[in-house]
């Protein structure tokens, strides 16, 4: 069900909820949060589909709000989204012109909630420093996605500046498949010194620096980047060991881990065993190729 209002209010949008609900017997009672979208005009959809695929394990009220031009007559629109239509939720769809063109706590203080956690997504464009903007100031957690900046990089820096508890940017979580795999391939072999860590991906993509940077840290080796702008976000991060097992006559080995789409990592059997080598017993599964470097 979609229903559309002009020149409304928020007080006015509240009552239409509760009488929506009682006429078609929603209710509210396993909403686990309230879910707070600050999009652009044209760009709202896809995070709205996006909120109502993710309501299905976390049943929430959306709210939307929908910045449009600042220099119109000021107004709020409002379109709302029950059963079919959205999910496992309830969609509350704001478009605000002129003065409401900002987002403000006063303005969807009316539609959230009552003792549920806010989340606020700013799925493009976000403030200088998202926890002190008016909606992140009531947020407790607030989600950024430094990737679709226009500066991805600087966006990270200055999320890194202004970090505190409760920020999230999806650069850092779009690698948690990667994270896993790697944690998980040391947890196989064991402890072993690493001399360097290379990433590749894209030229634009925080992640690869994200990686690289947690990699570095955790190793305690260097990092290295290879990027390209065609690539598709991060699909490479092979890393150097600068010993092998006493009973291995391969003094450098390099173990590469690729994407597929299947998985972040794609696995192959080693192609350079030999007789002599106990990494066969220990590394099928992975491939690994002698390091070019003395």
């Amino acid at each position: 069900m979609i229903v559309q209002m002009e020149n409304t209010t928020t007080s006015t949008i509240e009552k239409k909820l509760h009488s929506l609900r009682d006429e078609n017997g929603v209710v509210t009672l396993g909403r686990v949060l309230t879910l707070v979208i600050l999009a652009r005009a044209g760009h709202s959809e896809m995070a709205i589909e996006a909120a109502n695929f993710a309501s299905h394990e976390h049943p929430c009220r959306i709210i939307v709000h929908v910045a449009h031009s600042a220099n119109e007559a000021t107004r709020l629109d409002a379109q709302l989204r029950m059963g079919g239509d959205a999910g496992a939720s309830e969609v509350i769809i704001l478009h605000g012109y002129g003065e409401l063109a900002e987002p403000t706590e006063t303005l969807i203080s009316a539609l959230l909630l009552p003792d549920a956690p806010i989340v606020a997504w700013w799925p493009h464009d976000f403030p200088d420093s998202p926890g002190d903007s008016s909606i992140g100031k009531i947020a407790h957690r607030r989600i950024t996605d430094s990737a679709r900046a226009d500066d991805p990089f600087k966006s990270l820096q200055q999320l890194s500046q202004q970090y505190r508890p409760g920020d999230t940017d999806l650069a850092w979580t779009r690698i948690t498949s990667w994270r896993i795999q790697l944690a998980a391939v040391f947890d196989q072999i064991g402890a072993v010194p690493v001399r360097e860590v290379i990433v590749e991906g894209a030229e634009r993509s925080p992640s690869v620096v994200l990686m690289g940077v947690w990699l570095a840290n955790a190793l305690g080796c260097e990092a290295k980047f290879i990027t390209q702008t065609e690539r598709p976000g991060m699909d490479r991060s092979p890393w150097s060991r600068t010993m092998a097992p006493s009973n291995c006559t391969d003094p450098a080995i390099r173990w590469r881990f690729s994407s597929s789409p299947v998985s972040p990592i794609s696995r192959s059997p080693c192609r350079s065993a030999t007789s002599t080598c106990a990494w066969p017993k220990n590394c099928v599964g992975w491939t690994r190729t002698r390091s070019t470097e003395t």
